[in-house]
C-alpha cells in the first residue's frame, strides 16, 4: 500500500492551511488529542484516474492491492476538534455503519469500511470550498459562494445515484450500488455544482437551465481535479467501453443542434465550452470568471448565460481584452453565441 504518497492536486492553491473558526463542541464523546487539522486517505480523485488502469473492478467494495496503491495521504482541515468529520465547511450528519471517530488526529480506512466515504465527502466538500476561497470569492475579493456547512450523507439512498438539494438546508445524499458513488471525488464535486448554483440563486427554470447546471457540476469536478473524464472510476460499474466515463468535458458536441432534452447530455454543450474557456485562460482567471457570470441567473437559455458570462468577463477586463476574447470564442466554438 502506498501509504507514504502524499496528494499533490494539480491546482496547488486547494492546499490550504487555515486556523480553527470556533472552539471544540461540548460533546459526549471527548478525544484525547485531536485538532483542527488530521491526517487520512483518500483517492484523489479516483483510483481510475491515478492509475489509468481501466480494467479495476468494485468486486462489492473489497479491497484490493491495486486500489490501495491509490490511497492519497491528505490532510483534512477546519475540523472543530470533537473527533468526528464535523467541521466549518462540512459535516457527516449519518451515515452506515460507524461513523468515523478518532482520537489521534488520522483517518485511514480503505475502500471497503465505509468510514473511508464519509472521509471522502468531508475531505472533498472542503477542498471545494478552499478553492473557492483562494479564487477570492468570500475572502473580501468577491462575495462568498456556498460558504456554509455542508451536510453530507453517506450510502442511505438505496439506489445508485446521488443528489444535492438546499431545502431545507445544504446537504448532499450519495447512494450505493456498483462502486458507492462517494468513493469517487468527481461525483462528490459534481453535486457541490449544484451547491454552487443554489447559492447563487441559480433559476432552475426550463429544462436547458438544468443542462447547465449538470454541465456546470461536471465541469467543476474537471477543473479542481485537471481531468476531463468525469467520475471514471464510479462508471465502471455501469460503461463497457474504455476509457470508463459518466460524461466528458471535451466532447465536440454544439449548440442548438445536439441537444436532444437529456440533460446530462446536453450539459456537456456547457460544459465543454467552460473547459475552454479554462484551457485558454487556466484555471484561476477561467474560474472566477465563471463563477461570478453566473450570480442571479434566472434565464432558461444557455445563450442567456453565455451573454451573461461574456459581460462580466468584459466588465472586469475590458471589452477588447484577452480574456473577453477567449470567453466569446469558447461560446462561439460551440455555437452558443454567434
Amino acid at each position: 500500500m502506498n501509504r507514504r504518497r502524499a496528494w499533490r492536486p494539480l491546482l496547488l492553491l486547494l492546499i490550504v492551511t487555515m486556523l480553527v473558526l470556533a472552539p471544540p463542541a461540548a460533546l459526549a464523546k471527548q478525544p484525547a488529542n485531536v485538532g483542527s487539522t488530521a491526517s487520512a486517505w483518500v483517492f484523489a480523485p479516483n483510483p481510475v484516474a491515478t492509475s489509468g488502469n481501466q480494467n479495476l473492478l468494485d468486486n462489492k467494495d473489497a479491497d484490493s492491492e491495486e486500489l490501495n496503491d491509490e490511497l492519497f495521504v491528505v490532510t483534512l482541515t477546519d475540523l472543530d476538534g470533537s473527533g468526528f468529520l464535523r467541521g466549518t465547511w462540512a459535516v457527516v450528519v449519518s451515515e452506515t455503519g460507524n461513523p468515523a471517530f478518532e482520537t489521534d488526529g488520522t483517518y485511514y480506512y480503505t475502500r471497503h469500511d465505509d468510514r473511508f466515504e464519509q472521509v471522502m465527502g468531508y475531505y472533498w466538500t472542503t477542498q471545494s470550498q478552499l478553492y473557492l476561497r483562494s479564487l477570492g470569492f468570500g475572502t473580501g475579493l468577491y462575495a462568498a459562494v456556498n460558504a456554509d456547512q455542508q451536510r453530507v450523507r453517506i450510502n442511505q439512498w438505496g439506489v445508485d445515484n446521488s443528489f444535492a438539494t438546499d431545502h431545507p438546508r445544504d446537504e448532499m445524499r450519495f447512494g450505493k450500488g456498483g462502486v458507492d458513488d462517494a468513493e469517487d471525488a468527481d461525483v462528490i464535486l459534481h453535486e457541490l455544482g449544484h451547491q454552487i448554483h443554489f447559492s447563487q440563486g441559480f433559476a432552475f427554470a426550463s429544462s436547458e437551465a438544468d443542462a447547465i447546471s449538470e454541465g456546470f457540476g461536471d465541469y467543476w469536478a474537471a477543473t479542481i481535479t485537471g481531468h476531463p473524464c468525469v467520475a471514471d472510476w464510479d462508471s465502471v460499474s455501469y460503461t463497457s467501453t474504455a476509457p470508463h466515463c459518466l460524461r466528458r468535458t471535451d466532447l465536440d458536441l454544439h449548440y442548438p443542434a445536439d441537444l436532444d432534452g437529456r440533460i446530462h447530455h446536453d450539459g456537456q454543450i456547457w460544459s465543454r465550452a467552460l473547459w475552454d474557456i479554462r484551457g485558454a485562460l487556466g484555471n484561476v482567471v477561467a474560474d472566477t470568471i465563471i463563477v461570478n457570470g453566473q450570480w442571479n441567473f434566472t434565464g432558461t437559455t444557455m445563450p442567456q448565460l453565455a451573454t451573461a458570462t461574456w459581460n462580466w468577463a468584459k466588465l472586469t477586463y475590458g471589452n477588447g481584452s484577452a480574456q473577453a476574447a477567449a470567453v466569446l470564442a469558447a461560446f462561439q466554438a460551440r455555437g452558443i453565441l454567434p
